[in-house]
């Protein structure tokens, strides 16, 4: 299924398995935010992890109740990613997310090949986007994480994103590979990489509809591809967008939220368990959408 929008992702979880949510240094006020409005709407458990008495006092800042939820007293960020990571990895948590700790930091401590949450997959990020007007959600990969991916490791990108979006109740979804124009050219790599993930689609991207290079307009409006004469399997129909690097997906993602109006959700893939590292800036529903479609994510694999 498509979700229209972060609420009926919402809802849907209250009916799922309940799952636990893992904060590394969760002393950051934002991240208690999310904290606060995910447990109102009795999304998942919590499990903090940091200096108690900081997240005690910022608790009742921001009105958090904290009865209830599972508090381990470390004080060192570094040490409570570490142990965020743990709690994950051995089962005792489902879902892993960012509080005040450096994201390199934490990266190191998911990938930490003793003890972490590191599989034979490349971590990338996926965006999701509820955006006024446009009928469902949009995914997008990776305006977060890999600069400048090589055809090797878009491929694993796009991995990451299907079995995701699988895990969400999106069974064959629509993968358009985006450049400037849909016509391969030499001088623009991104074109010419689009044309070889497309030709090796149909072996390597099983449940899944993929084609490129894709122009963003054809991707999302039938009308546009038309328009053009292209006769494309995904036009107007794309559920995950392929940014050709991290410039391309950061600026297309500023755009919808900024000029746009729209919101965002967003998660790291290619872990043992999901990842939630939204920036510090994120606002709490964003944070809490990401929470939802995590532990949706989860809840069904349970």
């Amino acid at each position: 299924m498509s979700f229209e929008n972060f609420y009926q992702v919402i809802e849907a979880v209250k009916e799922m398995p309940s799952c636990r949510l893992c904060v590394a240094a969760a002393n950051e006020e934002a991240v208690l935010e999310a904290v606060r409005d995910s447990r109102r709407e009795g999304l998942v458990d919590y499990t903090l992890i940091g200096p108690e008495e900081k997240i005690w006092r910022m608790a009742m800042t921001v009105s958090l109740n904290l009865q209830g939820i599972e508090i381990i007293d470390i004080s060192d960020p570094v040490e409570a990613a570490n142990r965020a990571v743990r709690e994950v990895a051995e089962g005792r948590a489902d879902i892993l997310m960012k509080g005040m700790v450096n994201s390199a930091d934490f990266l190191r401590a998911v990938l930490n090949p003793d003890g972490g949450m590191r599989r034979d997959r490349i971590l990338s990020h996926l965006a999701i986007y509820e955006i006024p007007g446009y009928y469902r959600l949009i995914y997008m990969t990776d305006g977060g994480l890999n600069v400048s991916p090589n055809l090797d490791q878009k491929k694993a990108i796009i991995k990451n994103a299907i079995e995701f979006l699988h895990s969400v109740g999106i069974h064959e979804p629509a993968v358009a590979i985006l450049s400037a124009n849909e016509k391969v050219d030499p001088r623009v790599q991104a074109t010419v990489d689009a044309s070889e993930l497309r030709a090796i689609a149909a072996e390597e991207f099983k449940g899944a509809r993929v084609d490129g290079p894709t122009p963003l307009d054809v991707a999302v409006s039938y009308e546009a591809a038309l328009h053009k004469g292209i006769d494309s399997p995904i036009a107007g129909k794309a559920d995950l967008l392929v940014a050709p690097n991290i410039e391309a997906g950061n600026l297309l993602g500023k755009a919808i939220i900024y000029f746009a109006g729209g919101r965002m959700a967003g998660l790291v893939l290619g872990a043992s368990r999901p990842v939630i590292l939204t920036s510090r800036n994120e606002p709490p529903m964003g944070k809490m959408a990401s929470i939802a479609l995590a532990a949706y994510s989860v809840a069904r694999n349970k």
